[in-house]
């Protein structure tokens, strides 16, 4: 039987697509949220990767929260969760 924290691992999943180009992170967006995440945060660099899986997490019934990391290399953690 799993424990408190080991439902809360479960529900949220992190995922770093720094240095990759699209659509490869909407490709592991998605992926991660096929393993039953209620939430997800996912880890950009560029801004037209930012604006696709803002665009495929809103569209997909999440609400999206995103925040500039480092603006000199364009990095983003945009964060998601189940509405």
């Amino acid at each position: 039987m799993p424990n408190r924290l080991s439902q809360e691992v479960l529900r949220l999943a992190q995922i770093d697509t720094r240095g990759m180009s699209c659509p490869h992170p909407i490709l592991m967006t998605k992926q991660a949220l096929e393993v039953n995440s209620t939430e997800i945060a996912v880890l950009v660099d560029s801004k037209t990767a930012k604006s696709n899986v803002e665009r495929y997490l809103n569209l997909s019934g999440y609400t999206v929260n995103t925040i500039e990391l480092d603006g000199e290399t364009n990095t983003f953690e945009i964060s998601a969760k189940k509405k």
